[in-house]
């Protein structure tokens, strides 16, 4: 659990009560307090310890802010300690509420977007950024004086957080409270000093927490039975801690805590309770009054519950539905009380004020808005206004004074409200639904995003303010869009098939521009570099492409064609050029391990010029071009098994294998950034994203795993990337979590860390099982010497040539004895990887290597992680019979032998032989000599005899590769490979 500075949460709890009673007076002089540990920060958890530093004492942060001190942050030419630094969240969480912080100097609220919760200023257009969780935001809430913030998530490791929302700093930190599932709800107690958090898990669970104390459990715990529900809110009641009340769209649930007992009861409440339809629960709350507590429903009812004797002869007192009546006709969606109103918010839009005894004030109607999911109230009472009050509805015409409030939508729209004059400013309008597309201006700092729901939104990212929108009302579901590399036009793709072309400045389009060719979803759409040529791609597996007409009388974009090219799901779609010429290439690279050329001369239908298979195993993910790092074009690839390749442009030969960023998934976008004007153009480098994470790479690639750099963007998903066109910034969009995160990046420090790393084979020799000293590393010197004597014969007797190089006839022999069996393929790819090494450069072929380089050649070739139980579990069940005998599923002795001698790369009987004979253990030398051959007179009499009929997966993992799956979940290093020829089954 986290603090801040040196103080306990009680202690910053009692010096913000009295900071805040001086009133923002200077609070430079306040008591110093010593510090007993350095100031630290846990990225991971949100935990911040932050001070300000007097000679040997400091004083909190947290203990001398006031409201004022969260000022707007200032641009600042400090070095960045980071490579990637989140700078402004676009979009926010329509399922959570919005609070409202401050409404007199500065307009601010609080709201949550993916895995972040963002204090917004209004007034000065900034964003405070609370950054900690990993999962995203499932539910926050804030203090009655708006000083403290909550915020926690449902997934593995769920965190509650504890913000100070005057400085910003994590106080406190719950971990993993709910580890059956994270947290649905939770609410502060009125005095702030107690947290009830609710579990998201099967069964329940209620915490109540005394946050300000330090220690690590709750004071009490309730489970809750299954059958009332999900409870989905709670709140404290405000004028008695130890009573809480919750609900879930069925049950109102009642507590009392009880020193370390927290008990619950569930008074029946159904249709024929009073004889009507009850509706769906939505909101609870108490009464400001006595005992008494309100419940409203979907169909606009309101549920009184009062203390009333249990039975005439009883004296004991419970809590029971005593009325039900409908209160409005609209569904009430929010239920919430201020001072001394009822306030409800419903499905029309409109906010409606009662007073206690239910009679209709005041109603705010005139929005024009979808169903309300949250109203907040300002801490700050109403200011007085010179032209005077409106008047509430009932026939004395009272004064109605009510404090100004926020409210947000379910369609991400959050509007401020001045009670007094009943004016509505529009605080924030995101988008709603899903947003796959995202796209950045290859000239100008203008940023275009478009979601699911059609609506299509261009920002300029610098000063943080939208520029223009518009709404598809017809297709709907943006999917990829594009601009040109001149800057005039935008692309869009929708899910129905539809490609639109519309002029930036407008986003309209003309109907010639409306291409539909397609009733498939458009997955990739892309421009050629001299912006004649538009390509898509679709989820029917096809290629689309059209071309740009000069002449102004025919169609703008004329359609060459479609061509369905590959038989699995593209991944990528790229134009280039030809290396003697300006003219356009367009590829395409698809899950079916094809990398596919198409001709683009001929203007009249569209045709395949070449597809290559560049995959044995793994699955392409994309591609991109390689920056002019070296006298040789590529073309780089990355692939599911982690690793990235270079293809020459124009052979498609692959020239390089390197080991690729591992963080936890593989990479599945990238794109080149554009040369920066403070770093030298030599040195290039690249953006990417994973299944939940974005980074930077150095280039060239050479497989050194600290020239890269990642952190967690979206939880749920990265589903696209852009770039800024200056190189400063880059763009993940989260799909279903509905936002865009635009990140700053520090080349300084990316090659800062990448230094830290180590020169040379450093870096590579973490890379090895126990580094530079480890028995791996001496094994490999070992065999590499000894390939040196045998090259030069074994029984040699003349003077040995001494040399630090071996032939690369010899490089698969010294890789199989360290473990590594690669395919012939894989061995082919390490050939010609060395051989061409410096051919671009000298014309001459290099013929042998040293062991530095060969260290290289192994930790970039070999697989990234070992084969897991699950990944050779899902070859056997490929291959076995499905109807098994006795249960058990088995692989036919015969049928893997046909299979492994016709099939792939397919095995002789020499050598299947005397693969079997030494796994089985009939060769304990290693089955035969490297350069000697085999001689079997009866091969298939002796696999007959030492291999049975039918093999199960015991007897595979145990007695044939001899080691037991049952009790390993991954295999070990030396022994991972010698299942790399399921790759050839």
């Amino acid at each position: 659990m986290s603090k801040a500075g040196t103080e306990s949460p009680r202690e910053m709890q009692q010096g913000a009560n009295e900071t805040e009673s001086d009133d923002g007076n200077d609070l430079g002089h306040e008591e110093e307090r010593e510090s007993s540990d350095d100031t630290s920060v846990n990225e991971e958890h949100g935990t911040d310890d932050r001070s300000i530093t007097t000679g040997d004492s400091s004083i909190s942060q947290v203990y001398t802010s006031n409201c004022r001190t969260l000022i707007p942050k200032q641009k600042s030419s400090s070095v960045k300690t980071h490579a990637l630094t989140l700078d402004w969240v676009f979009g926010m969480s329509h399922a959570l509420p919005v609070f409202s912080l401050q409404d007199q100097d500065q307009l601010v609220i609080l709201y949550g977007g993916a895995n972040v919760a963002v204090m917004y200023d209004h007034t000065s257009n900034s964003q405070h950024l609370l950054q900690g969780h990993r999962s995203p935001i499932s539910c926050l809430c804030v203090s009655e004086d708006r000083r403290w913030l909550v915020t926690a998530d449902q997934g593995k490791e769920s965190l509650v957080i504890v913000w100070d929302s005057y400085s910003g700093i994590p106080v406190r930190t719950l971990f993993d409270c709910h580890p059956e599932g994270g947290v649905a709800t939770l609410a502060l107690s009125k005095d702030s000093k107690h947290l009830v958090t609710v579990g998201a898990g099967a069964v329940q669970r209620v915490c109540v927490w005394d946050w300000t104390n330090e220690t690590e459990d709750p004071l009490c715990v309730s489970e809750l039975e299954p059958e009332h529900g999900v409870q989905n809110h709670i709140l404290f009641n405000p004028n008695d801690s130890t009573e809480l009340l919750s609900n879930s769209e069925s049950q109102v649930l009642f507590y009392t805590r009880n020193n370390e007992i927290l008990s619950y009861v569930a008074p029946k409440l159904q249709d024929r309770t009073f004889n009507k339809v009850v509706g769906e629960l939505s909101q609870s709350v108490f009464h400001w009054k006595g005992l008494q507590a309100l419940s409203a429903t979907l169909i606009g009812n309101l549920v009184l519950w009062d203390m009333v004797q249990a039975s005439s002869t009883s004296r004991a007192l419970i809590r029971k539905p005593i009325k039900l009546f409908p209160l409005q006709e609209a569904g009430i969606t929010v239920l919430t009380l201020t001072d001394s109103f009822i306030v409800t918010g419903d499905f029309l839009g409109h906010v409606k004020f009662y007073d206690e005894n239910f009679k209709l004030l005041s109603w705010y109607s005139e929005f024009k808005l979808d169903p309300i999911k949250s109203i907040s109230f300002s801490r700050e009472p109403s200011p007085i206004c010179s032209q005077g009050y409106q008047e509430d509805c009932t026939m004395e015409a009272k004064p109605f004074v009510v404090r100004n409030f926020v409210l947000s939508t379910i369609s991400s729209t959050v509007v401020h409200v001045n009670a007094n004059s009943a004016e509505s400013q529009t605080l924030i309008q995101e988008h709603c639904k899903p947003l796959y597309a995202l796209a950045c201006h290859p000239k100008i700092p203008i940023l275009a995003m478009g979601s699911h729901g059609g609506v299509l939104k261009v920002w300029d990212y610098e000063q943080k303010m939208a520029r223009c929108s518009r709404v598809f009302e017809e297709e709907k579901q943006i999917q990829v869009m594009t601009f040109d590399p001149q800057g005039f036009y935008l692309a869009v793709g929708f899910a129905n098939g539809a490609v639109h072309v519309l002029d930036v400045c407008t986003l309209q389009s003309e109907e010639e521009d409306r291409l539909k060719y397609s009733q498939d979803c458009i997955t990739h759409i892309t421009f050629s570099t001299d912006s004649l040529y538009l390509a898509t791609a679709d989820a029917g597996k096809a290629v689309m492409v059209f071309r740009s007409n000069i002449d102004e009388s025919l169609q703008r974009w004329k359609y060459i064609g479609r061509h369905h090219s590959h038989y699995k799901p593209i991944k990528d779609l790229l134009f280039g050029e030809y290396l003697d010429s300006t003219q356009p290439r367009l590829l395409s690279l698809g899950m079916d391990h094809r990398l596919v050329e198409y001709d683009l001369e001929n203007d009249e239908e569209l045709s395949i010029l070449s597809s290559e298979r560049i995959e044995q195993s793994a699955v392409p993910t994309c591609m991109t071009w390689y920056p002019p790092l070296t006298t040789e074009n590529f073309l780089l690839t990355a692939s599911d098994l982690y690793k990235m390749k270079l293809f020459n442009s124009t052979t498609k030969m692959c020239r390089k294998t390197l080991l690729g960023p591992r963080y936890g998934s593989p990479v599945e976008k990238m794109l080149v950034l554009p040369i920066s004007k403070d770093h030298d153009s030599k040195v290039r480098h690249m953006a990417y994203i994973t299944k939940d994470k974005v980074g930077v790479q150095i280039l060239p690639l050479d497989g050194n795993p600290h020239k890269s750099s990642a952190v967690l963007c979206h939880p749920t998903g990265a589903s696209a990337l852009a770039c800024s066109h200056d190189g400063r910034f880059v763009f993940t969009a989260g799909g279903s979590d509905c936002s865009v995160l635009s990140w700053e990046i520090s080349l300084t420090a990316l090659e800062a860390a990448a230094a830290l790393g180590g020169k040379d084979l450093t870096p590579f020799y973490s890379l090895l099982e126990g580094g530079r000293d480890g028995a791996l590393f001496h094994e490999m010197e070992d065999f590499f010497y000894y390939c040196q004597l045998r090259n030069q014969g074994i029984d040699s007797m003349e003077t040995r040539q001494v040399s630090a190089r071996i032939p690369l006839a010899e490089v698969s022999f010294v890789m199989r004895a360290l473990g590594f069996f690669p395919t012939e393929q894989e061995l082919e790819d390490m050939q010609n990887e060395v051989k061409f090494s410096r051919y671009a450069e000298t014309g001459k072929y290099v013929t042998d290597i040293d062991l530095e380089e060969f260290i290289k050649l192994y930790v970039n070739h070999r697989p990234a992680f070992g084969i897991s139980k699950e990944e050779l579990q899902g070859a056997f069940d490929i291959l076995s019979s499905p109807y098994a005998t006795d249960g058990e599923p088995t692989i036919n002795r015969d049928e893997l032998l046909e299979v492994l001698q016709a099939r792939g790369e397919h095995m002789t009987e020499e050598e299947l032989v005397g693969c079997f004979s030494t796994l089985v253990g009939l060769n304990p030398e290693g089955g035969r000599s490297e350069t000697g051959t085999l001689e079997c007179e009866d091969s298939e009499h002796t696999l007959e005899r030492e291999i049975p009929e039918e093999i199960s997966m015991k007897t595979l993992s145990i007695d044939i590769l001899g080691f037991p799956l049952s009790i390993r979940d991954e295999l070990p290093a030396s022994q991972e490979n010698i299942l790399s020829g399921s790759e050839v089954l």
